[in-house]
């Protein structure tokens, strides 16, 4: 095994909206297990990419949902026709109906300047030519494979980072939205975070790692801050961090 890989699940949601995108995932991850024992590793660079394209529009639809009028103000110069297929998403896998090089600008949303978007871009390239017959191979040894596997994570949790400030906006909106029991989707303090936070914005360990770090006291004043209390310790006893996380 590549050392290192299983990392990209600490960036891939906990759980999904339908389970037929978390088979998609996981046969992703299967795939790329599949290549690598049998040193197919351009094959397993094209399931690894996918993956972590994947977390790309994980990424894009946390940002679609928590800051809709920035997301809709980036899509200027997309046709009115993917415009409104994107708008009217209900997957975040829809973006995948939108060019590779060109969807990584939503980045922009989470402060990735163009120089970074520009490193971005250049995984589509290295993918683009590993997927096309042009009589190459790309990757003759497991340690070449593995410095490339590095060099992507790299950009990941580039990515993630970016992604924390609105991660935290929309855990903090998610708080307030839920802090009436009796308004809010469910009553259990437990399902409402499965169902809603975590499920509905395809939060990851390293989203929910935001979110514990959360400082709740900036929402002393709000009406159902005892709720608030509830809501933030029911996440850090549900979703704990690992013990890296902890060591760390």
């Amino acid at each position: 095994m590549i050392e290192g890989a299983e990392t990209i699940h600490d960036y891939l949601p906990v759980s999904y909206d339908t389970a037929k995108e978390r088979d998609y995932v996981r046969f992703l991850w299967e795939a790329f297990e599949t290549n690598v024992e049998h040193d197919k590793y351009q094959f397993a660079f094209l399931a690894y990419h996918m993956l972590v394209m994947s977390f790309v529009y994980f990424n894009i639809w946390q940002i679609k949902l928590i800051r809709p009028v920035q997301f809709e103000t980036a899509m200027v110069g997309f046709n009115k026709n993917m415009e409104k297929d994107l708008m009217a998403a209900t997957s975040p896998f829809v973006f995948s109906v939108v060019n590779e090089s060109t969807v990584l600008r939503f980045l922009k949303l989470i402060q990735c300047d163009n120089g970074k978007i520009g490193t971005y871009a250049k995984l589509v390239g290295e993918r683009n030519n590993t997927a096309h017959a042009n009589g190459n191979i790309f990757f003759n040894s497991e340690s070449e494979f593995e410095r490339k596997v590095r060099d992507v994570l790299r950009t990941v949790a580039e990515i993630q980072r970016h992604s924390e400030e609105i991660i935290k906006e929309g855990y903090r909106d998610f708080l307030i939205a839920s802090q009436n029991g009796e308004e809010r989707e469910y009553v259990d303090v437990g399902e409402q975070i499965a169902e809603v936070l975590v499920k509905q914005l395809y939060m990851s360990a390293s989203d929910l790692a935001f979110c514990r770090d959360y400082d709740i006291t900036e929402l002393t004043e709000q009406p159902c801050f005892d709720q608030i209390e509830a809501l933030h310790a029911a996440l850090a006893e549900q979703y704990p961090p690992d013990e890296e996380d902890e060591a760390a």
